[in-house]
């Protein structure tokens, strides 16, 4: 694609681009099935006595925050940049996905100390017909979810490669949709979930033909809220991650400053910066130290493209100057040491 003087895009069209409408049509899908079988899971939980119906409640909260999230970011994509939020919106989807992370962990702590008083004192009764039906229901509820997120053939992509990258597996060679990369992360997480239900549902039919083992509830729901913590750990690690202004997972430090070294006439870049914005949406700033006799706008021009084709970022800024033989030994001119 020809550059437009300083821009490698043309303008974006308004509005979200077919794959993203048709990701938000599965989000909402998605998510409407979580919030039902979610508020059915707590009416069923609360008249089945049972913590680990709560349990896998609390998880499909979770889900909800995660996909209204993900809906929540895809519509404030459409959003131009102002004067004040000079990248526009994205981050916010961070902060919703930290949000969600802080309500997870806030219920699954009642429930274990719910939990802990009942093994203490098992003056409890569990219903096992309505945690039977409950669990069941549950099951049948994130396969259903698991159908409506299910992607098939690979993802395809048209319009802004800056509004649409996301990190790719080495070895691959097109950009992936935001939508279909909130699709596909929703789609993993069902999973999970679908794998959690299936043990509270064990659980139930064991006290269901064998009451006196009731305090497979309250083990269950440590077992399961541990595991619904853990899920918690690489949204918690990417969140932090971002808010740090960390390098992205996806893109190393090395490959992109040999990148730029490769460019013709150029000598030396320092001030090479890396950040993302989210998950997707990845941006990189630098100096370029060039020959005096190289073309300053060829250079640049170079540079940018092998940016975008090669790591797929969103925002790409480099400043071009002449090489000075001094900048070997100026402090601010030397690489960062490793992390």
């Amino acid at each position: 694609m020809a550059f437009h003087h300083c821009h490698k895009d043309p303008v974006p069209q308004a509005g979200l681009s077919p794959e993203r409408l048709q990701a938000r049509r599965q989000l909402c899908a998605a998510c409407a099935v979580c919030f039902i079988f979610m508020a059915g899971e707590v009416v069923g939980g609360y008249l089945a006595h049972s913590l680990a119906i709560m349990t896998d409640a609390a998880h499909l909260l979770a889900d909800v925050g995660s996909m209204m999230g993900s809906l929540f970011s895809l519509w404030l994509s459409t959003r131009p940049a102002t004067r004040t939020m000079t990248f526009g919106w994205h981050r916010s989807e961070t902060l919703g996905a930290l949000a969600s992370v802080v309500s997870l962990w806030m219920v699954t702590g009642v429930l274990l100390y719910l939990a802990f008083i009942r093994l203490l004192h098992s003056d409890y009764h569990i219903e096992g017909g309505a945690m039977l039906l409950t669990a069941s229901i549950a099951v049948c509820a994130n396969m259903l979810m698991a159908f409506v997120l299910h992607q098939a053939g690979p993802p395809h992509s048209h319009g802004s490669r800056g509004a649409e990258y996301a990190p790719l597996e080495e070895g691959q060679g097109y950009p992936l949709p935001l939508g279909n990369t909130s699709v596909r992360a929703a789609f993993v997480h069902v999973l999970g979930d679908l794998l959690q239900s299936l043990g509270v549902l064990a659980a139930s039919i064991l006290i269901y033909f064998k009451p006196q083992y009731k305090a497979a509830d309250p083990i269950s729901t440590f077992l399961f809220s541990i595991c619904a913590l853990g899920s918690t750990a690489p949204t918690l690690r990417d969140v932090l991650r971002i808010l740090m202004e960390g390098a992205p997972r996806s893109v190393g430090f090395e490959p992109v400053r040999d990148t730029l070294l490769s460019v013709p006439g150029v000598r030396a870049t320092h001030e090479l910066h890396l950040w993302a914005l989210t998950l997707t949406y990845h941006v990189v700033s630098a100096h370029l130290a060039i020959d005096s006799t190289a073309d300053p706008e060829a250079v640049l021009a170079e540079a940018s493209s092998r940016l975008y084709s090669r790591f797929g970022f969103s925002s790409c800024t480099l400043q071009v100057e002449q090489y000075h033989p001094e900048m070997a030994q100026c402090l601010r001119c030397q690489e960062p040491p490793q992390a």
